[in-house]
């Protein structure tokens, strides 16, 4: 039998794939682990533990804030700069394909850390560590390490790394986050939990290029989003 990590950031697609690791698997073979890593709020994290108690699963929180106080992207708390209220299309237009809110090689950073966590969790075992990464994502270059290139390179390092036993799962990699929406509502994912807004307020600010995509992908399969 298979063992899944699933990154859980408290978002729609980490708890999407959250709900598809658990149909693949059952929930006795599926755990969360969820990043601090600067953040500015931690209501994602806070939401995080919701999804986690929802399922019934056990969640592994990870500390890598260290490694990101260097950086100065407006996500983290280190920073000064103000999170830009624009699409993800009009950011990277601006800024040479990569979205203002890219945080340095974070997705390699928390793969790798992951996959150590899993191998020292269960020795024993095969063991898959999913990840949220879509296609929309990806679109344009706005995040390099969401994409099927960036994702199947470290499927290939990590399976190496780990004599065979952990590999890397992206099943949303060539979905949109419309599909990855729909994907969800049948496995009937709890989107009510879930946080999106870059902002940490007590309701989404609905203008952040996050809050837009989500906005969009609920729209397109024709329901209100349920956690508005």
């Amino acid at each position: 039998m298979k063992k899944a990590l699933v990154l859980s950031s408290g978002g729609v697609d980490s708890t999407t794939c959250l709900g598809m690791a658990i149909e693949a698997l059952g929930r006795e073979n599926v755990s969360a682990a969820s990043i601090f890593y600067g953040q500015k709020h931690k209501k994602e994290l806070e939401q995080a533990r919701k999804i986690a108690v929802f399922y019934g699963i056990r969640q592994h929180e990870l500390d890598l804030s260290a490694i990101f106080r260097y950086s100065d992207c407006p996500l983290l708390a280190a920073s000064g700069k103000e999170i830009e209220h624009k699409s993800y299309a009009e950011q990277i237009r601006g800024n040479g394909g990569m979205a203002s809110t890219y945080v340095p090689f974070r997705n390699g950073l928390m793969l790798s850390a992951v996959a150590s966590l899993g191998m020292s969790l269960w020795p024993e075992y095969e063991i898959e560590i999913y990840i949220g990464a879509h296609a929309d994502d990806a679109a344009g270059n706005a995040y390099a390490d969401c994409s099927k290139a960036f994702t199947d390179a470290m499927d290939s390092a990590i399976r190496i790394g780990t004599y065979g036993k952990v590999r890397l799962a992206a099943p949303l990699a060539e979905m949109n986050k419309a599909q990855v929406v729909a994907a969800g509502l049948r496995l009937g994912v709890p989107y009510e939990l879930t946080w999106s807004c870059y902002e940490g307020g007590e309701k989404p600010c609905g203008t952040c290029a996050t809050c837009l995509d989500r906005a969009t992908a609920f729209a397109a399969n024709g329901i209100r989003d349920p956690a508005l």
